[in-house]
Order: structure tokens, then C-alpha cells, then sequence
């Protein structure tokens, strides 16, 4: 299998992150989406990361569709089985993606638009959303359990989003926050390898 990707994506750190887990090998084939590589494109006509393509050829997107993929094709479990514990690991993965939508969301805004051209109202509202739900993640940490699950990579690649893009923005008064990087990485020793970098 091989994984469309780019290293500072945290959606593809989840992914990535989540195989090494499971012991699934995938061949990371790293692209610059503003390129619209036509390899990408011609599995994935959004032109979006992470995009895994199967031995079989078929593709496979996004971020969630993927980890339910390798979810089912590996011999460990990335979710619980229990029913009401999956649905804790999969609210938790979704509200850390819906963070990093609102960072990107401000990422781009000042990366593509002119200067005189960037909505600094726009800006406020998705960081206004990342705030209450970081506030909301610090104060109902998740536990580690016997074992990780996706919610655990799903916040393991926020974190590292917003230490590689937000440093100095993000961690005040976020106290259990700050530290479960570290306990993390107790857990996930390739953390460091994984998480989103330049």
C-alpha cells in the first residue's frame, strides 16, 4: 500500500502514526498538493491528504475512512470494541480533525491571500473554536486504557499541529494538555518520528 502525504499534515501524521501501531507497512509518498500531482489526482479527484491506495488499487480517503480501513485489515483493533467506548475514541478523533480544520483554516488564510486581503474576523472565529475546544480537551482529558486507540492519534496530531504551527499560542493554563505529548510518547515510542514537522 502507499499513502499519499505531507509531512506537516496532521491528518496524515494520524494515519501514519496508526499503521506503524498496527504493524501495517505502507510505502509514504510525500506530495505538495498546490501541485495537483497528477498521481494524486488520479486516485483522489479532491486532491487531498492523505490518500491511501490499497495493493488492490483502490483509494482510499479521508483521514477516517482510512484509519476504519486499517481498522479492519489489521490483526489488532485501532477502536474499541466495546460499543460505547468506540463511540468515546471516534467523538474524540472527530473533535481533534474539526480542530485542525479551524487551524488550517487559518493557516491558509494567511498563506494564500494577500496581506491587505487576510480577514482578520475570520481568523478570530475559527480561534475562537480551537480555544473552546482545547479548554474543553484539557479539562476531559482521555485515558490510555490497554491500549491506544484512534482518538489517541486522532489528539496525538493535533498536538503536534499546533506545536509546529501554534507554539506560544496554545498551551497557557492547558496544563494536562501540555504534559500528554510526553505520556504519549511513553506509550508510542515513534512519536517523534510521526507527529507533523517541516
Amino acid at each position: 500500500m502507499k499513502l499519499f502525504s505531507s509531512p506537516t499534515s496532521p491528518y496524515s501524521a494520524k494515519v501514519r502514526m496508526a499503521a506503524h501501531h498496527l504493524g501495517i507497512a505502507i510505502d509514504n509518498v510525500v506530495v505538495n498538493t498546490s501541485d495537483n500531482p497528477p498521481e494524486l489526482i488520479g486516485s483522489n479527484p479532491l486532491g487531498k491528504i492523505p490518500t491511501l491506495v490499497t495493493d488492490e488499487g483502490q483509494a482510499i480517503f479521508d483521514s477516517r475512512a482510512i484509519m476504519h480501513y486499517l481498522h479492519r485489515s489489521a490483526k489488532r483493533r485501532l477502536y474499541p470494541k466495546k460499543d460505547d467506548k468506540r463511540t468515546e475514541a471516534e467523538v474524540l478523533e472527530a473533535l481533534c480533525d474539526g480542530i485542525n480544520d479551524c487551524l488550517l483554516a487559518i493557516v491558509y488564510e494567511k498563506r494564500l491571500r494577500p496581506p491587505e486581503l487576510v480577514s482578520q474576523d475570520a481568523i478570530d472565529r475559527q480561534w475562537v473554536k480551537v480555544e473552546r475546544s482545547l479548554d474543553y480537551l484539557n479539562a476531559n482529558m482521555p485515558k490510555f486504557g490497554k491500549s491506544l486507540h484512534g482518538g489517541h492519534f486522532a489528539l496525538a496530531s493535533l498536538l503536534g499541529y499546533l506545536m509546529l504551527r501554534f507554539p506560544g499560542e496554545w498551551e497557557n493554563g492547558r496544563t494536562r494538555l501540555v504534559a500528554w505529548p510526553g505520556k504519549f510518547s511513553e506509550r508510542f515510542k515513534a512519536y517523534g518520528e510521526f507527529r507533523p514537522q517541516t
